[in-house]
């Protein structure tokens, strides 16, 4: 006598490493309620580069040369990250509360930011950096019909 039966349980599906899908036992859990957007890069580079420094501050890291060997990354590489510690405080803390891009390119990249870090003048500094905020906000306004008659 064979009797048949059914079994129910929940599963959800989750991504593993290098993108394979594995099942897993019970309900998926709840996505938290993230804002839209994206941070910007140059707000990740700027935290990687305080990061970095307070490796080698504490003496995990030797040097820059260490960090970027356990980062993967070229020395030169390293360099143009670190080379960030060198903008003002205010500017550096400008850049970590970027607002989030929601569609397009970065309103600031890195490349703007570059000849900026070089400058040892920090009130030079904030004068190149807020030409560069008001000129990135221009190109992100919208252009209206009556804007180019």
């Amino acid at each position: 006598m064979r009797k048949e039966f059914t079994v129910e349980f929940d599963v959800h599906e989750r991504r593993g490493r290098a993108g394979s899908r594995q099942m897993h036992p019970g309900e998926a859990p709840a996505q938290p309620d993230l804002p839209p957007g994206r941070v910007p890069r140059i707000s990740r580079l700027m935290a990687l580069a305080i990061r970095c420094q307070e490796l080698v501050r504490r003496g995990e890291a030797v040097d820059y040369a260490d960090v970027a060997r356990l980062a993967h990354v070229t020395r030169a590489r390293m360099s143009q990250i670190t080379n960030l510690l060198n903008l003002a405080p205010d500017i550096q803390e400008q850049l970590l509360h970027l607002p989030l891009v929601t569609s397009g390119h970065d309103p600031i990249g890195e490349r703007d930011m570059r000849p900026i870090a070089v400058i040892p003048d920090w009130r030079e500094q904030r004068r190149l950096f807020a030409t560069l905020q008001a000129s990135s906000q221009a190109l992100s306004q919208p252009v209206t019909s009556t804007d180019h008659l």
